[in-house]
């Protein structure tokens, strides 16, 4: 059984940064795109960015494009969410998605895409404050 799960949220100040984990086991696929997601209150969910399986590949929105970083820890098997300089509309609730299909050339175009994700975690919270 799949389970992913997120970790590394809580309060933060305006500028400040905060890094995010998102842990999954029971994955019996080698190559497979891990996500980024967020839901602001009273907002949609949105998708933040995502990473191959290799970390060679990657996808980031527009809006965090410059201050947000994904990586992938292989040997713990751990993808990070590196948040730099957090303004208060970045508050949210932050989902970690797998994909366990391999990255492909044109990926990039679906990383928002949550049809394209298996599995979900429940969301950590990271509030900004001004």
């Amino acid at each position: 059984e799949v389970h992913v799960v997120e970790s590394g949220g809580g309060p933060v100040q305006s500028g400040g940064s905060l890094r995010l984990s998102c842990s999954a086991s029971g994955f019996i696929f080698d190559d497979y795109v891990i996500g980024w997601f967020r839901q602001a209150p009273g907002k949609e969910r949105e998708g933040v960015g995502c990473i191959s399986s290799s970390g060679e590949s990657t996808w980031y929105a527009d809006s965090i494009k410059g201050r947000f970083i994904i990586s992938n820890d292989k040997v713990k098997n751990t993808v990070h969410l590196q948040m730099n300089g957090l303004k208060p509309e970045d508050t949210a609730v932050y989902y970690c998605a797998a994909d366990t299909s391999p990255w492909y050339d044109g990926r990039e175009d679906h990383g928002a895409d949550e049809a394209y994700y298996d599995y979900w975690g429940r969301g950590t919270q990271v509030t900004v404050s001004s």
